[in-house]
């Protein structure tokens, strides 16, 4: 089966040739490479249009800027492979990742791989899964804690999940609004533990500097995706983010309150003292507390 690999472009001169070089360096035949120009402003456009010209494999489109999500819908629509991955402009992958798993692709309609989330000058952490097929995806969001990796890059899919979804834009966090999307259309998910996307931490990106209207996106997905997948440690990774919400914007908490047993088994130790807190105080008196020890915790000048 061909794969499409669709690359969103904007303002990544000094990172695009490592991307699109690790991309062809994947021992695979049947293949091409959409690089989608999202109106870049630096020599990110040129770079593009040089690819194209060197490697058949490489189609460019130019787009005034419309975003990350309006990228990939470009691509998508220009996509002929019978499957589809993304890979961001200043990520990369270890060479040999798609030969590796792309017959895995072939047979399941989703293959998630390794991730490592990269830092120029500090150190990396991996995420790695076991070898396993869910055809239940909610059993895989709960169980393998697909809700802490919605990304969209470290994934190969079948290209016909995309008929009737595209990613939303003018939203930022807009993988976690499209992937339980795409996993409801799964007939089944598979994990590998083989290859390695490199996914590169930006002090400026959107993961590390967004405002609490930004996160506000992410957490109405996730209580979405609760009214049909939930369960104790998935509230308790949504309460986070609403704690941050709350923190960055002063609003009231939208989360429904849900008990939970402090004493409870299945929960962590580290999570006891906050499912106490919970039970105590409720939604809005833990957000309260939070705000309070980060605000105590900030240096006086």
């Amino acid at each position: 089966m061909k794969l499409s690999i669709v690359i969103p472009v904007y303002n990544v001169e000094d990172t695009l040739d490592r991307c699109v070089e690790s991309v062809l360096h994947q021992g695979i035949g049947d293949f091409e490479v959409i690089l989608v120009d999202d109106g870049s402003r630096d020599k990110s456009a040129a770079i593009c249009d040089e690819w194209q010209t060197k490697d058949a494999h490489i189609l460019v489109i130019h787009q005034e800027n419309r975003g990350l999500s309006a990228a990939r819908n470009a691509g998508i629509s220009r996509a002929t492979g019978e499957l589809i991955t993304f890979v961001d402009s200043d990520d990369f992958l270890k060479e040999g990742t798609y030969s590796g798993i792309i017959a895995l692709a072939e047979r399941h309609d989703i293959v998630e791989y390794p991730v490592c989330r990269f830092h120029q000058s500090s150190s990396q952490q991996i995420i790695s899964f076991s070898d396993k097929v869910y055809t239940d995806p909610k059993r895989y969001w709960l169980d393998a804690k697909g809700y802490s990796h919605t990304y969209a890059c470290n994934k190969l899919y079948k290209r016909s999940l995309f008929d009737n979804i595209r990613f939303p834009e003018g939203q930022v966090f807009e993988d976690a609004a499209t992937l339980p999307r795409l996993l409801q259309t799964a007939r089944n998910i598979c994990t590998v533990n083989q290859g390695l996307y490199y996914y590169t931490l930006n002090e400026k990106g959107i993961t590390a500097t967004a405002n609490g209207k930004e996160l506000k996106n992410l957490l109405d997905s996730h209580i979405h995706t609760m009214r049909q997948w939930n369960d104790t440690l998935y509230y308790m990774h949504v309460l986070n983010i609403q704690m941050d919400v709350c923190e960055l914007s002063g609003e009231a908490p939208t989360l429904p309150f849900m008990r939970i047993n402090p004493l409870a088994k299945r929960l962590p130790a580290r999570l006891r003292l906050k499912a106490l807190l919970l039970d105590l105080f409720g939604i809005n008196g833990i957000c309260i507390i939070n705000k309070a020890i980060h605000q105590w915790k900030k240096p006086r000048s």
